[in-house]
């Protein structure tokens, strides 16, 4: 799966989830579940999702987070499999997680494991949506998508749900930074640098760069 690099708008992405067996694949965390939905100009056009078997048994706390069980993962395919299988679905996409760091370790984790790699770009729309909300009570996932009024089955802590919310947020984002700022387009390195920025410089950034697209426009 490749895309077109003269995109590389923040609307034709990979927004993905994992569920794991802990926090942190250092301490020996292993993947238990992908979820991934293909934005492509704003539309979603795909989806993947898979459990894996981690070769390891799941306590009673991700049990209960997330509903899968040690039956369930026995019967799934190894992680080894899945993230070939995932590899080849993203192939240069640029990605999107809410809370990317922790979806990035893991990502990288199991990769390496397999020898595999990505070359797209990875944003978090948690720091995007700090940025963006700054009124809104929470941050986490399932705060914004009713602090948005965004549609939703009421199912979390899925991967696949989990992605498909992350990927309707991340739209609704795009969404309100056109309609604001009079933009025909968000390029993903405009996301980049809103992850980035301060909280009091967020509408400074967006009104120049607003600025100097239309300066560039008209010359």
């Amino acid at each position: 799966m490749t895309k077109n690099i003269q995109l590389q708008r923040a609307d034709t992405v990979i927004v993905l989830d994992f569920e794991t067996t802990g926090l942190s694949p250092n301490q020996g965390d292993r993947a238990i579940e992908i979820g991934a939905v293909l934005i492509e100009q704003g539309q979603i056009t795909d989806r993947f999702q898979q459990l894996m078997n981690p070769g390891m048994p799941i306590d009673n706390f991700t049990r209960d987070y997330t509903g899968i069980t040690n039956k369930m993962l026995r019967d799934a395919p190894p992680c080894a499999k899945v993230m070939g299988e995932f590899a080849d679905f993203i192939g240069d996409y640029d990605l999107v997680a809410h809370n990317a760091s922790f979806d990035r370790r893991f990502l990288e984790a199991e990769l390496d494991r397999i020898q595999r790699k990505y070359s797209g770009q990875f944003v978090c729309s948690l720091l995007v949506a700090r940025r963006l909300y700054q009124d809104a009570p929470y941050h986490r996932l399932e705060s914004l998508i009713k602090y948005k009024n965004i549609p939703t089955d009421g199912v979390f802590h899925r991967a696949l749900a989990d992605s498909e919310m992350t990927a309707r947020l991340w739209l609704k984002m795009l969404e309100d930074i056109t309609e604001k700022y009079e933009l025909p387009s968000v390029p993903l390195s405009l996301m980049q640098k809103l992850s980035r920025t301060s909280k009091g410089s967020v509408d400074s950034v967006l009104s120049r760069y607003r600025k100097k697209l239309y300066k560039n426009k008209s010359l």
